[in-house]
């Protein structure tokens, strides 16, 4: 199998730096692990579907650089054995992306929301998030080096364009990064707190057309291509959500931290229906 190629060397932004990517099966995640591996890291893949999963892998077609794993990003345990999988294997961890998502039913009430529904989208969006920062700064504060990526949405800025377990998920993964990287380092009594120097950010994208996207919102193809842009001529793609993940992964962010990142076309910073060039 051939597999996917590296870039030049004097192009590879992440040369011999080694990736952990929840919910890298397919969608988005996909495409970072394939775009990591070209800029020249190492990538453990883990999610819940296996087929595709290990797929992926053999599509990147390096054994030695991707893996793949089980992992439930809801069960504490599931994450740390995938962290401590990563060190056995490639010896550390340089970059945690906490990407593994579900979107919940769309419905516009929330008299029609149930509960557990509810908590099961929070579980896999925030608390996954949380568990993986939390395992994640485990390996990484020793090393004193690190990059963690939540990955949120457009909607934890602007309301009402998302279910309400998915919106509230996402302003909370928002959240979760600029505290995560504020937290105190290891420190000697009687001497002020050290701030960890990994960096945690938040990127958060707009709307994507993938499977993802369409299974949520019940769109076709040409449904997708009536959904709303600021950027007319120009279409958000998988590929754009990677490339931004990358500048965040790579030594260029290196004083980078606590920031979201809208990868949105500006969708976030205008309404639309107002003001002068309405």
């Amino acid at each position: 199998m051939v597999g996917i190629s590296e870039l030049p060397s004097d192009a590879r932004r992440l040369q011999g730096k080694v990736a952990l990517i929840t919910g890298g099966a397919r969608g988005v995640g996909a495409c970072m692990a394939k775009l990591f591996y070209k800029h020249g890291a190492k990538v453990v893949i883990v999610d819940i579907r296996d087929e595709l999963g290990q797929a992926l892998c053999d599509e990147i077609g390096h054994e030695s650089s991707s893996s793949y794993l089980h992992c439930d990003v809801t069960k504490e345990i599931d994450v740390e054995n995938a962290i401590n999988f990563t060190i056995a294997k490639y010896g550390k961890l340089d970059i945690m992306v906490n990407n593994a998502v579900i979107a919940g039913e769309a419905k516009t009430s929330i008299l029609d929301n149930d509960v557990a529904e509810f908590e099961q989208v929070v579980g896999v969006n925030l608390t996954g998030p949380f568990i993986g920062t939390k395992h994640a700064a485990r390996v990484m504060i020793p090393n004193k080096r690190g990059s963690i990526i939540m990955v949120g949405s457009v909607c934890s800025s602007v309301g009402g364009i998302a279910p309400h377990a998915y919106t509230s998920s996402k302003h909370e993964v928002a959240a979760l990064a600029p505290i995560a990287a504020r937290g105190p380092g290891p420190r000697a009594p009687g001497e002020p707190p050290m701030f960890v120097r990994f960096s945690v950010n938040c990127l958060s994208p707009y709307f994507i057309a993938n499977a993802f996207a369409k299974e949520h919102f019940k769109l076709d193809d040409e449904g997708c291509s009536k959904v709303y842009s600021n950027l007319k001529g120009v279409v958000l793609q998988e590929e754009d959500a990677a490339e931004a993940a990358v500048y965040l992964a790579s030594d260029e962010s290196k004083y980078v931290s606590g920031h979201n990142l809208a990868v949105d076309g500006g969708f976030t910073t205008i309404n639309p229906i107002f003001g002068l060039f309405a």
